[in-house]
């Protein structure tokens, strides 16, 4: 029994192809590569050196090395915020309990 929602199957196979090909498209111009083995989290080896790559339409290029995760980020636009400085005085102080959830 079919319902009004059932769509035939060549359309959802257009569909479910059309989204497929969406997802490999590549979508940044630059990326960063680790030039160590193991894992490829940038949180892994922070002062790991990165090979910089841009898309030049076809491949990716290599264009320089980085020294490091910052470097890196600073390649690919991710400019790192400084952190807020915090005042011991400014915190308000936690209440009078014991146990993860004390009031303030």
């Amino acid at each position: 029994m079919t319902g009004p929602d059932d769509e035939p199957l060549h359309q959802w196979a257009a569909r479910r192809d059309r989204r497929r090909a969406a997802e490999r498209e590549i979508t940044g111009t630059r990326r960063v590569l680790p030039l160590t083995n193991g894992a490829r989290a940038s949180h892994i080896a922070p002062h790991a050196p990165r090979l910089l790559q841009e898309w030049d339409g076809t491949r990716w290029v290599a264009v320089g090395v980085a020294q490091n995760a910052d470097d890196a980020r600073t390649f690919l636009g991710h400019i790192p915020q400084p952190a807020p400085e915090c005042d011991a005085e400014a915190r308000p102080a936690l209440g009078p309990s014991h146990g993860r959830h004390r009031k303030p």
